[in-house]
Parts: structure tokens; sequence; C-alpha cells
């Protein structure tokens, strides 16, 4: 029963210990941010979206990338068009929240969001995302 027990509580304890052992040294933890990916169809609507993120606190820093070809498959078919890219640096907790909120702005019935966490990276940096997201 104690290995079972064990085993069971080993994420949560690994997290802990990594989490305790990031407070003592000020070393990352592989993860707490990520960046999502948001496709939009234009560049005034990349703007909006943009900054709209950036009002409700839910991102540090929005790149808009310039606009791009894209090739997809939409209902059966293979559709060809354009669309800007928005790069959304912030807290691997905010990435639920995002995601509701720009489907809730977004005009594309089913716009493209999704997220990749950070491994590593500047830690300055990396502390500067957090200071500029709010926690839950």
């Amino acid at each position: 029963e104690v290995l079972t027990l064990l085993v069971l509580m080993y994420p949560l304890l690994r997290g802990l210990a990594l989490h305790l052992h990031s407070a003592v040294t000020g070393s990352y933890i592989p993860g707490t941010h990520s960046i999502a990916f948001v496709n939009c169809l234009n560049e005034q609507i990349a703007k909006d979206i943009a900054r709209a993120i950036m009002d409700k606190k839910l991102a540090a820093y929005v790149n808009i990338l310039p606009k791009s070809s894209a090739l997809y498959f939409w209902k059966g078919e293979l559709e060809e068009s354009t669309e800007i890219l928005l790069l959304v640096k912030t807290r691997t907790s905010k990435i639920g929240e995002l995601s509701n909120y720009v489907r809730s702005i977004h005009p594309f019935e089913m716009p493209e969001i999704i997220s990749l966490p950070i491994d590593q990276g500047n830690p300055l940096y990396l502390k500067w995302i957090e200071e500029n997201v709010p926690r839950d």
C-alpha cells in the first residue's frame, strides 16, 4: 500500500521539490510559461485581439507576425489563404483562460489557439513574464 501511495504521490512530490529547488536556487522550472499561437484573418483583427489580450493582462508580450500563406483542410476541402500569426507569451496557468477569451472575441468559427511550454530561456525575461502576468 505504501508503494502505491508513493507512486500516486510522485507527481505532486516532484512538483513540490522542483518549486522548492527553484525558490532556493532562483532557477527556472521548465513549463512554467508558454507561448500560445493564435491565427488571425488580417492585421487589424490581429492587433485588436492582441490589444484585448494585453488589456486583460493575459500575456506579458504579443508578437504580431507578418502575413504568411496557409494551407489547411476545412470541411473536407483543401483551402489556401493568408493569415497573421500572434505569438503570445504568458504563464502556462493562464492558457485555459486565454483560450476561452480569444474564442469569445475571435471572428473565426474555430480559431487556431495552441500552446507550447517554454522549456528554458533568458532567466530575466522569464521572470519579467511572471511579473507582468498576474497569478490566478
